[in-house]
């Protein structure tokens, strides 16, 4: 993943923000949506491209754009920097490669152990029951 492509392949748009705000929020554009082409990417190998539409799957629109908005901040550059660094970390982590687990068998030790307290957990309701008259 080249990320000083991906930055250059961004495309941003500045919309209003919703909610109370007074005449100040009715003026000015500081929410700050951001759209990436995933499929067309230059930034991206074959295989990262196929990770990526499979991980990111729900988060796609219908064209295959990933598209991202921040409105936390009053500010719009803010609002540009936290969106970049969510995407990019959003892609970082579809990109993660799972290790493959490894199955593993039970102590010896832990065996025996188990089966002590199995039995012990056994004698103990026996032990409740009422004494038989042989």
């Amino acid at each position: 993943m080249d990320r000083d492509i991906i930055l250059q392949e961004l495309q941003f748009k500045a919309v209003r923000s919703s909610g109370p705000g007074g005449q100040h929020a009715n003026k000015v554009s500081s929410k700050v949506e951001v759209s990436f082409d995933v499929q067309n990417s230059n930034g991206l190998s074959e295989r990262e491209k196929s990770r990526l539409l499979l991980k990111l799957k729900s988060k796609l629109s219908k064209n295959g754009l990933l598209v991202l908005q921040c409105d936390e901040s009053r500010s719009q550059h803010s609002n540009k920097s936290i969106v970049i660094k969510r995407l990019l970390s959003l892609l970082d982590l579809a990109l993660i490669i799972p290790k493959k687990r490894k199955p593993s068998k039970p102590s010896r030790s832990s065996i025996e152990k188990r089966l002590k307290s199995k039995k012990k957990a056994a004698l103990k309701k026996a032990n409740r029951s009422k004494p038989r008259l042989d």
